[in-house]
């Protein structure tokens, strides 16, 4: 889990006040790399929030897969991954991710028995 913001900011304060780094981790008992890692954030960007992550997907775009299941729900995988120029499983996985099921559901039309 990572350290909230109030405890990073009160760091920075500390070591504004003109206090070091080593006394700011027997201080607030947190990793001196992580204390330094926030000092040259804040000095760099005047910020102390984490940077969000930049997730870019490689082949399989979640709305564009979405779209092309909703046009295409008969699409086999092999044919999936052939637009998407990757793998049966790499199709899979992705619709797991995206919670999407592949299983054909038969209509009710089990035997009943013509005894009464």
């Amino acid at each position: 889990m990572a350290y909230s913001i109030d405890l990073r900011k009160k760091v920075i304060d500390y070591l504004v006040a003109g206090h070091t780094q080593r006394e700011a981790r027997n201080v607030f008992g947190i990793s001196l790399a992580a204390i330094n890692r926030w000092h040259q954030l804040y000095t760099q960007t005047g910020n102390l929030e984490d940077k969000k992550p930049c997730r870019s997907f490689k082949k399989l775009d979640p709305v564009k897969l979405q779209a092309y299941v909703q046009e295409y729900p008969d699409a086999y995988l092999k044919e999936i991954g052939k637009v998407f120029g990757c793998t049966e499983s790499s199709v899979r996985r992705a619709f797991r991710r995206l919670g999407i099921t592949r299983k054909k559901r038969r209509s009710a039309t089990g035997r009943k028995s013509l005894s009464k």
